[in-house]
């Protein structure tokens, strides 16, 4: 399950329990990390903790200062130096970094983040989050304050101060614009504000036409990667709840009918492999045009370059900005043979087109494993 689904429905579980809470989240990083800006650990004071902050070397440190944080009953920045010699964080650890996480106690008052991000997901609706981390000097704004923004520009926010709010504001609408979370300072007369504006994506949304015995490990495994997922087939017998049961949806559907019962867009993951000439005739025909980020074709070369002169006998041309878009044969060169291997294949080609990665190994990669934090 996506780590942040699984934070909310832990806190949908647990709010009305009585139990304090406790959210810490990665704000900012330098150098060598385990996790990027973004990553977060809800905590109750039982000591049950969803999701993670750092290889497993910070938690139990970071659980004892997030009590501090709900005794306070304020937010609190926290920095772990694990490059300093001096500190026993990064002494034989093999990390390389600091990182710097926001603590506070969650509360009901306080549980607007969680109905943003649950919003931005039950809606498949992107939006951008602005939460103030550093307060230098004697400008008048608190650590834990946020700006919210949906992709239509809807705002809202606990930031009291107009000047910082449109700065806020602004670097949402950018992070938006760009897909790209970034931590931002800002420096007034008064003071320095330092904020992380995060980018907050509903999840990747894959759509498997064919419900065949090489569909289920790729439906399972995409659910593990936390991604949603829709099987579609025309045949009863094989789109049945018992051999898919993590699925999201399973819609009874032949080619022609699709457009009736979903809708793609140039966001959308689709996964073709029907074993069906005719089926995939008609599935590329109308999804090239849609252009969607991720078009993967099961199948040899050769059976998709038929597949291609049968759609441009049939009066379509696909742009080269299309076709750029359809990988066939699916999936990245593992040695892949069987079904589990395959789906490993291709979700990894999926996970490294959406992250604009070209899939090599990584031990060739010269620079660091993660791109730089803007």
């Amino acid at each position: 399950m996506n780590e942040l689904q699984s934070i909310l429905d832990t806190y949908d579980a647990q709010r009305n329990s009585g139990a304090r809470l406790m959210l810490a989240t990665v704000v900012k990083v330098r150098g060598s990390t385990y996790r990027r800006p973004g990553a977060r650990m809800l905590m109750s004071e039982s000591g049950t903790t969803v999701g993670s902050i750092s290889g497993g070397c910070l938690e139990a440190d970071v659980f004892e200062k997030a009590k501090k944080s709900v005794l306070s009953g304020e937010p609190q920045m926290v920095v772990y130096d694990m490059v300093a010699e001096d500190d026993v964080w990064g002494l034989n650890q093999g990390c390389n970094g600091v990182i710097t996480l926001l603590l506070e106690p969650v509360e009901r008052e306080r549980s607007a983040t969680f109905e943003f991000v649950r919003t931005c997901f039950q809606q498949r609706r992107r939006g951008a989050m602005a939460s103030v981390f550093r307060v230098d000097g004697e400008f008048k704004a608190r650590i834990g304050t946020r700006l919210m923004m949906f992709d239509n520009g809807s705002i809202s926010e606990d930031v009291r101060n107009p000047v910082l709010s449109a700065a806020l504001a602004e670097d949402c609408r950018n992070a938006l614009r760009t897909a790209h979370s970034a931590v931002k300072e800002y420096r007034f007369l008064e003071g320095v504000v330092e904020a992380f504006v995060e980018v907050i994506q509903p999840p990747v949304h894959v759509v498997v036409f064919g419900a065949g015995t090489d569909a289920i490990p790729v439906a399972r495994l995409a659910k593990e990667l936390g991604w949603r997922v829709t099987i579609v087939d025309h045949k009863p017998a094989l789109a049945t709840r018992e051999r898919f049961p993590t699925a999201d949806a399973l819609v009874l559907a032949r080619p022609e009918e699709i457009a009736d019962k979903l809708s793609f867009t140039s966001d959308s993951v689709v996964m073709i492999m029907t074993h069906n000439f005719s089926h995939d005739f008609q599935l590329l025909r109308a999804l090239l045009p849609v252009r969607p980020t991720y078009l993967g074709l099961l199948g040899p070369k050769k059976r998709t370059e038929l597949l291609l002169q049968k759609i441009r006998e049939s009066g379509l041309t696909p742009s080269s900005d299309q076709l750029e878009r359809l990988h066939n044969p699916a999936g990245i060169d593992i040695g892949a043979e069987s079904p589990e291997q395959i789906a490993l294949s291709i979700l990894a080609e999926i996970q490294a087109v959406l992250t604009n990665r070209g899939g090599g190994f990584l031990r060739d990669t010269p620079g660091p494993i993660h791109a730089p934090q803007l």
